[in-house]
């Protein structure tokens, strides 16, 4: 299936329907960076780990000195689980290897946006993952499908300013609807 540029889902959130009821996926929302012919790429953005910023900083050997010591890195995808990705809105600083998202959000994944970070002069908002989630071509529009996710376009504030935990429940009352009430039953006409 060829992704034109008008069907593309970059920027936009995948919500885990409840038949997605097992892994890491199983209750997420997901941030799409990319989205063509090859497949796509994303950022699971409600899945705490029991890791904070402030021991990445510890194992990377970078001083922090600023107040995001403690907040909690995201477990970004099953994909490359051991490489950093920050999300933030796209800036004056450019950063040694980012992917622009949108004119607005940026995917960086080097080293230099941490030490930033860490000494209090990089972006106010961010969110740091390990990890991402990736679809070969023609993968994901399978799973939609499938009624394995529910699409809608992405919302900024909910990336960065609003509580890990309640993510999912912000974008679905974005659609008007309540995940609680979601049936894993996929129904077609």
């Amino acid at each position: 299936m060829k992704v034109s540029s008008s069907d593309s889902l970059r920027d936009h959130f995948l919500l885990a329907m409840p038949g997605l009821d097992s892994g890491l996926f199983s209750g997420s929302i997901t941030y799409i960076c990319e989205h063509g012919e090859a497949g796509a790429m994303g950022i699971v953005i409600n899945q705490p780990l029991d890791l904070s910023l402030g021991e990445i900083f510890d194992h990377l050997e970078i001083d922090c000195a600023s107040p995001f010591h403690d907040q909690p890195v995201l477990a970004g995808g099953p994909v490359q689980i051991d490489h950093g990705f920050v999300l933030h809105p796209r800036g004056e600083q450019s950063w040694d290897s980012s992917l622009r998202v949108t004119p607005e959000v940026q995917l960086t994944t080097s080293r230099d946006v941490l030490t930033a970070i860490a000494a209090g002069e990089g972006p106010d908002d961010f969110a740091v993952a390990l990890g991402y989630a990736g679809w070969s071509a023609g993968q994901l529009e399978e799973e939609i499908a499938n009624n394995s996710w529910l699409t809608l376009p992405a919302d900024k504030s909910i990336i960065f300013h609003t509580a890990i935990g309640d993510r999912v429940a912000a974008a679905a009352a974005a659609l008007g609807i309540d995940m609680n009430l979601m049936s894993a039953e996929a129904g077609h006409a």
